[in-house]
């Protein structure tokens, strides 16, 4: 028996998923983030990103990364400080994707290759995505 799979059974859904985004992440690694200077590109040299804090904390507590010597372990307020900054790095990730929506829709993509992308059903689907996020983002722009 083959480990192969079989080309004319189709993957199941969320393993099609997996398999996409870890191809996405390669290939925009490969084509975007190649080197040290194009990965720094993104970050802050001297302050972290809410999502990258979040992520810090979350790996330190779940042992994914260890401290380094010297480095203090993560404390109750280094929890609420990561909860505390869930809703921006939320609110940036809605920003991102309702651009990226934009811009995709500004190339021409339709909803249906949208659609496929997010990992959503059917075009409606995408849509209605988008306009939820463009109206969550349109009033977290009205706030004070």
């Amino acid at each position: 028996m083959s480990s192969t799979p079989d080309p004319f059974t189709p993957l199941h859904p969320g393993q099609a998923r997996a398999h996409r985004e870890y191809a996405s992440l390669v290939r925009i690694t490969e084509r975007h983030a190649a080197t040290d200077a194009r990965r720094r590109r993104q970050a802050h040299p001297t302050e972290l990103a809410p999502h990258e804090a979040i992520r810090l904390v979350s790996f330190l507590l779940s042992g994914a990364v260890l401290p380094d010597e010297g480095e203090p372990e993560v404390d109750r307020a280094d929890i609420v400080a990561a909860l505390s900054l869930l809703p921006q790095a939320r609110a940036e990730a809605d920003d991102l994707e309702a651009g990226l929506l934009q811009m995709a829709r500004g190339r021409g993509m339709t909803w249906q290759e949208i659609a496929f992308g997010l990992g959503l059903g059917t075009p409606q689907a995408a849509r209605q995505r988008y306009e939820r996020l463009a109206g969550r983002t349109t009033a977290q722009d009205d706030q004070p």
